[in-house]
């Protein structure tokens, strides 16, 4: 069994946006869920962490992930903590060599980070509240505070949800407006009064920019591809329920 996985030409050494396939999970599960807070069989989803390990050339006590909360905070990983223990926090970075730093996304925005030179990695998990409340620029801080050269830093935006898939409403268009100068270029009219299309990837390729860090986008839609990506939003419009998440991940 081999877990599937997307890579991206700008961003050098060993990484992998992982799909949903490739994974031993069941039912809505199915197949590669890595996310160790959902209702899937926590033996399911140890296996399925194990393939990910495997694929990144490492062993899986060594591939790590925060509790992501949709904020800012970026955690230092120096030592390995036990699957579902990492602190509450939606990034990391590192210098250890031979750690993977592994984010759970369902539409959010995984980000990637790399100064292979500095011997420096981050990830991120970027959904637009942590975006917004500026998650990028503080890994990239991060990164520099470990040695990196803001100059040398590659990001590179994993499979999230796109700006034709993403209809939002006044309230979140009204959070990010204020947030970075010409903002509203983000937005396009949506199909009803009061709802607009938000080009999440778009949004954080600016942030990124913002941050003089060189930054792309893999474009993949994970709400569009169901073959390939649990989504949050097309779970919500389909038919609720369980929801698995896949895993992007970058090793030191």
């Amino acid at each position: 069994m081999t877990a599937e996985y997307l890579t991206s030409p700008d961003l050098a050494g060993v990484h992998g946006f992982f799909t949903r396939r490739g994974g031993v999970s069941e039912g809505a599960y199915a197949s590669l869920n890595c996310s160790v807070s959902s209702a899937d069989s926590p033996e399911h989803v140890a296996r399925n962490r194990a393939l990910v390990a495997e694929a990144m050339g490492v062993l899986p006590d060594r591939l790590l992930g925060v509790s992501q909360v949709h904020g800012y905070g970026v955690v230092r990983v120096e030592k390995a903590w036990p699957a579902g223990q990492g602190a509450r926090a939606d990034a990391m970075v590192t210098r250890q060599e031979g750690v993977a730093l592994g984010v759970v996304t369902a539409d959010c925005a995984p980000v990637l980070f790399a100064d292979r030179q500095a011997g420096v990695v981050g990830a991120a998990h970027a959904g637009w509240r942590g975006a917004c409340a500026g998650v990028l620029e503080a890994t990239v801080a991060a990164m520099l505070a470990l040695g990196a050269e803001r100059a040398r830093i590659v990001a590179v935006i994993g499979p999230c949800i796109a700006q034709a898939s993403y209809e939002v409403g006044a309230d979140l268009r009204d959070a990010v407006l204020p947030s970075v100068p010409g903002a509203e270029r983000f937005f396009a009219a949506g199909a009803k009064d009061g709802h607009w299309q938000f080009d999440l990837p778009g949004y954080c390729l600016a942030r990124l920019a913002g941050s003089g860090v060189g930054a792309a986008w893999i474009g993949a839609d994970t709400f569009a591809d169901e073959a390939r990506f649990f989504s949050h939003r097309r779970r919500t419009k389909l038919t609720g329920g369980p929801l698995g998440h896949q895993i992007s991940v970058i090793v030191c």
